[in-house]
């Protein structure tokens, strides 16, 4: 796919599993087994961490690192990581670039499963994963990360993004705008406060990371949301205003933790939105 200047690449990285009960929130486990996937022994069902690289002349730009590989057995044991898939850089040397190549990372939040990738251990000291990238993120999200609630703590590791800090790679960004040309950035609350959606388009296509307001295919429906989200009535809310515009407009949704849906259209149906069509994007 191209958009703008810019090609756009799916980079695939390690699949993971989390709680089932925990990712569909309120809906039934019969209901959510039937629309997503059956769970495993231990409740989890499996997810990925899917990533975009924006490549133009003069940019080659990420979204969004993945888990990376800063974690011990019991971690990966928990949350059912394959360990020899969640090396950024190896995956980006299996699609031709080196993490030399990036110039800019944009991250959504910082959650681990996003923000894991970015920073990694060199010579037993804590350093930005991409050396000559700058890193954005919404300044509201940074806050929210130092001093998060008991409800979503544990999804922030500071090992992850304080080196980025302290390198001076980190830029905090306020509010929503263009970022770059033909890129928007689009801070939503409802899962964390300040996490942001990337907009991608010309005058043709529109492609939104639609990020953690809908991590899967099956959470286009208006109510499944996240047992993890902090503020569930925002993520409606949210849903109901950015939803309409993707539908009316055409724009493609990129789904970052669908293990089976890479993007879709979506369409209106009675209580709501649906998905339309399923596909590939580097196809």
């Amino acid at each position: 796919m191209k958009i703008g200047n810019y090609k756009i690449k799916v980079i695939e990285t390690t699949n993971f599993s989390l709680d089932g009960g925990a990712m569909f929130g309120v809906i039934p486990k019969p209901l959510w087994e039937r629309t997503y996937q059956s769970a495993d022994e231990r409740n989890r069902i499996e997810m990925t961490t899917r990533l975009l690289l924006l490549e133009s002349e003069d940019k080659k730009i990420l979204i969004d690192t993945g888990i990376g590989t800063k974690f011990d057995d019991k971690f990966a044991d928990i949350y059912k990581i394959e360990r020899n898939l969640s090396n950024i850089e190896v995956t980006l040397n299996s699609y031709g670039y080196k993490t030399d190549d990036i110039t800019d990372v944009i991250l959504t939040h910082l959650h681990f499963d996003h923000v894991g990738g970015a920073t990694k251990l060199e010579n037993g000291e804590l350093v930005p994963t991409f050396k000559n990238a700058e890193y954005y993120v919404q300044e509201e999200q940074y806050k929210w990360a130092m001093n998060p609630t008991p409800k979503d703590r544990a999804s922030f590791i500071p090992d992850n993004y304080m080196p980025l800090l302290n390198h001076n790679r980190l830029n905090l960004i306020g509010g929503e705008g263009t970022l770059f040309p033909n890129i928007d950035v689009i801070p939503i609350d409802g899962h964390t406060k300040g996490m942001q959606m990337v907009k991608i388009y010309d005058d043709k296509e529109t492609l939104l990371y639609i990020t953690d307001l809908c991590p899967t295919s099956a959470h286009i429906l208006a109510p499944y949301f996240m047992g993890y989200d902090n503020f569930p009535l925002t993520v409606l809310e949210e849903k109901q205003k950015y939803l309409p515009m993707a539908y009316e407009d055409n724009w493609t949704i990129f789904f970052e933790h669908d293990a089976i849906t890479q993007a879709a259209k979506i369409e209106a149906v009675k209580h709501g939105f649906q998905i339309k069509e399923r596909f590939n994007i580097n196809d």
